[in-house]
């Protein structure tokens, strides 16, 4: 139904668009609409250069093995340097 536009709904379509927007105002939407369109293929050319430069590589990583693990808020440290550290010093 929509596949087949032919000249006169083409006709039809650029009246009402021309009754709608004016005259005036037709260049500088059209002007804008092709910058559009080219900053839209050049950054859809510069994502695929980017895809293809890129190793072929698992999207989920492992974390590492030293990561440290994620300690509630408030949660004091483990560890004996950071336990240290939570001790005032005294002169």
């Amino acid at each position: 139904m929509f596949g087949r536009l032919g000249a006169p709904e083409i006709i039809l379509i650029l009246v009402v668009v021309m009754l709608l927007f004016g005259a005036k105002r037709l260049p500088g939407m059209a002007r804008s609409f092709g910058q559009s369109l080219r900053i839209l293929k050049s950054e859809t050319q510069a994502m695929r250069k980017d895809q293809a430069d890129e190793p072929q590589a698992d999207t989920y990583a492992a974390a590492p093995a030293h990561a440290p693990a994620l300690q509630p808020a408030g949660a004091r440290h483990t560890a004996p340097e950071a336990a240290e550290a939570d001790i005032p010093h005294r002169r």
